[in-house]
């Protein structure tokens, strides 16, 4: 019983981590309908440049603060300057766009820190945390509490303040919400920078568990774009609790079957479970393009 809660103690960690990257793709989806394949090299971005902040003697702290800072220009430069000069592009060019994007992003990195793996120090302490036998290492508490207080944020965004109401009239009618004063292009822009924002978040707290490299954010990437979908696209909640549910699957593959499986196994059970139900769990929206 305590090898089982083990695994499921892992999987959540993994599964948290998935959960950060597929709200950043639900964020932009929701207020432009682009399906930002580039999301994975946010949080890569997270990682490195907060490694590379330390390596120049900045402090862990202002190190973090400054890579999740950098990472949301970069987010919303990319509106800014490539995805909305393409507004009118099928839904297809964007994706193959953002794919491009994802690709000079990654050779940057690699030309910039080369193909090493780079490793942060824990935000607390190496020791791990041992309940009822299950032994959880902080840093994994740090990457949980950052996706609860991650989605309490954008729940408190989207359903409490003026400006969460105009990113909501954006998503529903970018038309209506033009002329009733409120600009799509700048909510868009808005929401590339909270999906930066969250995906160099995802890269800082994962990269003391881990490693941080020039490509770690390709099969992350994938990861957090299949809990979107598996818990319904447009839905932040519904991608979280895949999320979390890819990652126990994962997890409990990799323990009882075989860990060079695990990847194999997640992807399985998530084909299997969209055939079931192909729009998600919670019910997705109709993948399109709106104003940009």
């Amino acid at each position: 019983m305590t090898e089982l809660l083990q695994y499921v103690a892992n999987g959540l960690v993994s599964g948290g981590i998935y959960a950060i990257v597929a709200v950043g793709f639900i964020t932009i989806y929701n207020v432009s309908k682009v399906i930002n394949l580039a999301q994975g090299e946010f949080l890569m971005l997270g990682g490195m440049v907060t490694v590379a902040m330390i390596g120049m003697n900045v402090p862990y702290a202002l190190a973090a603060l400054l890579a999740i800072l950098i990472v949301t220009l970069i987010g919303v430069m990319m509106q800014r300057y490539v995805i909305a000069y393409v507004k009118k592009a099928s839904p297809i060019s964007l994706i193959i766009l953002t794919i491009g994007i994802s690709t000079l992003i990654r050779g940057l990195a690699s030309f910039i820190w080369g193909k090493d793996a780079y490793a942060l120090d824990p935000i607390t302490s190496n020791q791990p945390i041992s309940l009822g036998g299950v032994n959880i290492a902080q840093q994994s508490i740090w990457i949980l509490a950052a996706v609860l207080i991650i989605l309490f944020l954008l729940w408190y965004l989207m359903d409490r303040t003026m400006l969460g109401k105009k990113i909501n009239a954006c998503s529903v009618n970018p038309m209506a919400a033009r002329l009733m004063g409120i600009s799509p292009a700048k909510m868009s822009m808005l929401a590339f920078g909270i999906s930066g924002a969250t995906g160099a978040i995802a890269g800082i707290v994962i990269a003391p568990l881990s490693v941080t490299s020039y490509d770690i954010g390709v099969l992350l990437g994938i990861k957090g774009f299949s809990a979107a979908i598996l818990g319904g696209l447009g839905n932040p909640l519904g991608a979280a609790v895949a999320a979390f549910i890819l990652g126990i699957v994962e997890s409990l593959g990799a323990g009882y079957i075989s860990s060079g499986m695990k990847d194999a196994i997640a992807f399985l059970v998530l084909i299997a479970m969209l055939l079931v139900k192909p729009s998600g769990i919670f019910g997705e929206r109709s993948v399109g393009k709106g104003g940009l």
